[in-house]
C-alpha cells in the first residue's frame, strides 16, 4: 500500500519564485549589475483559463455548422508571460507610460528585444513545468 500523505497539499513542495537576468540592458543604478526578473508559476486552472481566452472556434471549410477550435499560441504565451512575471510590475502605469504603451503585454514586448522575448517565453514555460520533453517523460514513466 502506498502512503497518500505525500500527496496532501501541506506536504507538497512549494514552487519558488525564480530569478533570472532577462536582459543585460536593465542594470541596477547602484550596483551596475543586471536586474533580475522574478518569475512564478500559475495554477493549472489559471493556465486553462488563459488557453481558453486565446482559443476561437473557426468554421471548417466546406462543412456547414462544423467548427474546429484553434488556439493563438503567440497570444497565449504572451498572456502567460505577463501572468507569471512577479517583478517588474508590468501593470505599472509609470512603467507603461515610460515606454508609451498601454497594457502589460504591449509593455513586455516593447521592453524586450525579439531574442530576449523568445528566451523569456522559454523561462516562463520552464517555470510552469513545460520543460520536460516527450522523450524524457516517456523514459521517466518507464522507470
Amino acid at each position: 500500500m502506498t502512503n497518500l500523505t505525500a500527496f496532501l497539499s501541506q506536504n507538497a513542495i512549494k514552487i519558488e519564485v525564480e530569478e533570472h537576468v532577462v536582459s543585460k540592458r536593465f542594470v541596477d543604478p547602484q550596483t551596475k549589475e543586471p536586474m533580475k526578473w522574478q518569475v512564478g508559476a500559475v495554477s493549472s486552472d489559471r493556465d486553462e483559463a488563459l488557453r481558453k481566452q486565446h482559443t476561437k472556434r473557426l468554421p471548417v471549410p466546406g462543412k456547414k455548422n462544423v467548427f474546429q477550435p484553434t488556439t493563438d499560441y503567440d497570444g497565449y504565451l504572451a498572456s502567460l508571460a505577463v501572468e507569471c512575471t512577479v517583478f517588474p510590475d508590468l501593470n505599472s502605469i509609470e512603467l507603461q507610460n515610460s515606454y508609451g504603451v498601454m497594457g502589460a503585454e504591449a509593455l513586455l514586448k516593447k521592453m524586450l528585444l525579439p531574442g530576449e522575448y523568445a528566451e523569456y517565453l522559454k523561462i516562463v514555460q520552464n517555470a510552469n513545468g513545460f520543460d520536460v520533453g516527450m522523450d524524457e517523460a516517456v523514459e521517466e514513466a518507464k522507470n
